[in-house]
């Protein structure tokens, strides 16, 4: 058991059965009263923040979380298979905690895995990644009903809002927090 002390930007802490990232922490010494830590904890599975005050010198349960790159291989059909990149061993994360990042993992794309107890978390992706289109209506010129986009589908399958101009085969940058288009790449 550690104290609110130890608690820093990154840290998780066990609450309840349920892990928390520390997303901002303040040590608060009112003229009046004790002193108190106020936090800013982000679930770890679901990424809901929530706001909790300790006082100082309360115990806190930190856990060892281990945050290590892999590279994604394929799909099994029961999870996604990843290469440790320091050891070259081999897991399988299911669906369900791989989630949203499906969308944009390419084979041989390298991802952070955060690892409780043998446990994969979460899949970290890069803030971008590079996708090509393998499928969009041609863009008609002077249509403007839609403010310029078109939707266009990448080789993961999943599909994006692109501008009209994109063609079938192009290479774009895609933002994979929210899917959105950020550019083209020649």
């Amino acid at each position: 058991m550690a104290s609110t002390a130890d608690i820093r930007n990154g840290v998780v802490l066990k609450i309840d059965g349920q892990l928390w990232s520390v997303v901002e922490f303040q040590h608060v010494k009112p003229g009046k009263g004790g002193a108190f830590v106020r936090t800013k904890l982000k679930n770890v599975l679901t990424g809901k923040v929530v706001d909790k005050t300790y006082n100082a010198g309360a115990k806190v349960e930190i856990e060892n979380v281990d945050r290590r790159d892999f590279t994604y291989l394929y799909n099994d059909g029961e999870g996604f298979v990843f290469m440790d990149m320091s050891d070259y061993d081999q897991i399988t994360v299911g669906a369900a905690t791989v989630g949203d990042a499906a969308n944009f993992l390419l084979e041989n794309q390298q991802v952070t895995i955060a690892l409780n107890n043998g446990n994969a978390l979460y899949v970290d992706l890069p803030a971008s990644v590079v996708l090509e289109i393998t499928y969009t209506e041609p863009g008609l010129q002077g249509d403007r009903s839609s403010a310029g986009t078109k939707p266009a589908t990448v080789e993961t399958g999943y599909e994006i809002q692109v501008p009209l101009f994109l063609e079938t085969g192009t290479k774009v940058k895609v933002d994979t927090r929210t899917g959105d288009y950020l550019g083209r790449v020649s």
